[in-house]
């Protein structure tokens, strides 16, 4: 995550187009936003728009606008999301999701910077940045023509990749306590924490929804919580619910060994001595086990949780 916010904050100077890729959940609109306020364009609007939650016959004219009379309803013209977002960003989520032609559309916007309104007679300039974000496999779409190639190299010119939430356990100790902050300060609510069992839990969890996943398990705790510290029962019982992966064998060994070296870091608060101690391997050993899974122990420190928290 420090890799992909470094090269955020560098594009963050430049105009390039930035396609986001990963996982439902892993937080793309969250980092176009950092891109935009990071960006010399932050004063102007930001502007997201899912592609995939438009019906095809709207979203031309969410995108480009319409003018009165254009078709049936059309009462009233209407300012386009290109139109709305100018010397800002929009921000196309699930942009594999788009109809083929509207592709042709949104290609040749970009190749030209002027937008025409559905049912005008005249096109007008723009100076919009692309921001695009998809959790589909987009090379395997080009492969089969749902999505078109010139369109692709348009929309990436750059590619920033947010890995799944089960690739970076060392963060849901403090997204977590974030996510609990937020919630006792929204409702007033006297929650001073996770008990060392519960934070365990959230750490060893799939997270096949990632950090959303994450937010709303964290919100059905605090709701339900009645003591201060919020218990290992009720992670549980939030967690029962959902749905589970199948695993090669490969796939499980690593999962298992990254997990153990997780569960050690939080039960020794990220002392790597006491930690290596109990695995009964030497240190050297165990930092190259840490390193071999992206496993970094100041994180799991108990006093850089609760700077997260403040």
């Amino acid at each position: 995550m420090q890799a992909v916010l470094r090269d955020a904050s560098l594009l963050a100077s430049s105009d390039a187009s930035v396609l986001i890729r990963g996982e439902s959940g892993t937080g793309k609109e969250l980092l176009a936003r950092f891109i935009h306020q990071a960006s010399p364009r932050a004063a102007a609007p930001f502007i997201a728009i899912n592609c995939s939650a438009i019906p095809e016959t709207l979203l031309e004219s969410e995108l480009f606008g319409h003018v009165r009379g254009a078709f049936s309803g059309a009462s009233s013209a209407h300012t386009g999301l290109f139109e709305a977002a100018d010397g800002g960003t929009l921000f196309l989520d699930e942009i594999g999701d788009m109809p083929p032609p509207l592709q042709a559309k949104l290609l040749r916007v970009l190749q030209e910077r002027t937008i025409r309104a559905v049912g005008a007679t005249s096109s007008r300039s723009v100076d919009v940045r692309i921001l695009s974000a998809t959790h589909h496999d987009l090379m395997a779409a080009l492969a089969s023509g749902r999505f078109r190639e010139d369109l692709y190299y348009r929309i990436n010119v750059v590619s920033l990749v947010l890995p799944p939430l089960n690739e970076r356990r060392e963060d849901i100790p403090l997204l977590a306590q974030h996510f609990l902050s937020g919630i006792t300060r929204r409702d007033g609510k006297r929650l001073r924490g996770f008990s060392p069992q519960a934070l365990q839990a959230l750490s060893l969890a799939d997270w096949p929804g990632n950090i959303r996943e994450l937010q709303n398990v964290v919100e059905q705790v605090c709701a339900l919580c009645t003591t201060p510290q919020i218990p290992l029962a009720l992670i549980e019982r939030a967690l029962r619910v959902a749905p589970t992966r199948r695993f090669s064998y490969a796939e499980a060994k690593t999962r298992f060994e990254r997990d153990y070296l997780t569960r050690l870091l939080i039960m020794t608060s990220g002392n790597v001595s006491e930690a290596a101690r109990v695995a009964e391997r030497n240190r050297t050993e165990f930092y190259r086990l840490l390193q071999r899974h992206g496993l970094d122990p100041i994180l799991f420190r108990s006093d850089r949780s609760d700077d997260s928290a403040t």
